[in-house]
């Protein structure tokens, strides 16, 4: 049985982790941050000190880091995998980072004799914590064959054709979720200011042209009144970063992500970069006066079970 190695254990991370256990591989781990993946290294994870160390030791390595800069150290820092033999090497990185950084980083894995796959991921917390995330899958059809036997583990492929063009649709994916979260919460204020109350509002919605996984996701956590802090600001905020470069390169029009930008520039001022995503909603929220809470037994993404555990 091939060897893998997780570099990066936050909430995603751990949870493609704890995945690639279940499967009953061999797993060795890294992390920046010594205290994290806890709950992976309780389960028989093997911490290495480093990406080097790490590569030395696994076929495949997953890699599921903050950004661009983190995912360049990872490959090219003092310590990174490009200091060590990649010959044969299997790299599959799910990070939300730049297409054209990723090209480059991938160009230089496969000239040291690796193979490198993109396969970004959407969905949320709940989705990797059940294995069933979709990825945007992009690289060589060598290296997609070499690579499936653990994408197959942790979640649903989506062939975008060749790498790099994963970390297209996940920017472009998340323009989409970043605007459609924005203006859900001037709508829902709208809604309750006219007379129509949250938790109505939200059952028409559904199945109509208004409906969305937005609708049906991230809705609740606002009825909840946590936001959902499993995906936190400044995360969203690092993706508009990358989309607004990617707007930059090609030329486009870009007047809904760059209100949308500035609405959760906004609820980082007041809230913190800490704060759940869907404050973006809790900004027009407050500015109305109105409370958009709903009592209900609302399952919060980091409570989720995976299937084997219910």
């Amino acid at each position: 049985m091939k060897k893998i190695g997780m570099i990066g254990l936050g909430n995603m991370g751990s949870a493609v982790a704890r995945n690639i256990q279940r499967a009953k591989y061999p797993l060795y781990v890294y992390d920046i941050n010594k205290e994290a993946g806890k709950n992976v290294i309780d389960n028989g994870g093997i911490v290495t000190n480093s990406p080097k160390e790490l590569l030395n030791e696994v076929d495949i390595v997953v890699s599921m880091v903050f950004g661009p800069k983190e995912i360049e150290d990872v490959l090219k820092g003092e310590n990174g995998m490009l200091q060590t033999s990649c010959k044969d090497k299997i790299w599959i990185d799910l990070t939300t980072s730049s297409p054209t950084l990723m090209r480059n980083l991938a160009n230089e894995f496969e000239d040291a004799g690796g193979y490198a796959v993109d396969a970004p991921v959407t969905g949320s917390l709940d989705s990797a914590i059940r294995g069933d995330m979709i990825m945007f899958v992009g690289g060589s059809e060598i290296a997609l064959k070499k690579a499936k036997e653990v994408l197959d583990r942790i979640g649903k492929t989506r062939r975008v054709g060749k790498y790099g063009n994963g970390y297209v649709a996940k920017l472009v994916n998340n323009q989409l979720w970043k605007i459609h979260a924005s203006a859900i919460g001037e709508a829902m204020v709208l809604a309750k200011k006219a007379g129509l109350e949250p938790d109505v509002w939200w059952e028409v919605m559904k199945g109509g042209a208004a409906d969305s996984f937005v609708l049906h996701h991230d809705v609740p956590s606002i009825f909840a009144g946590h936001y959902d802090p499993s995906f936190r600001v400044e995360l969203a905020l690092k993706d508009l970063d990358l989309i607004q470069e990617l707007i930059k390169e090609h030329k486009t029009r870009a007047e809904l992500t760059n209100a949308a930008h500035e609405r959760f520039k906004e609820a980082k001022n007041r809230y913190g970069d800490k704060a759940g995503e869907m404050t973006v909603c809790k900004v027009i929220e407050e500015d109305a006066n109105v409370n958009l809470q709903v009592k209900g037994n609302w399952i919060a993404p980091w409570e989720v079970k995976h299937p084997e555990e219910n």
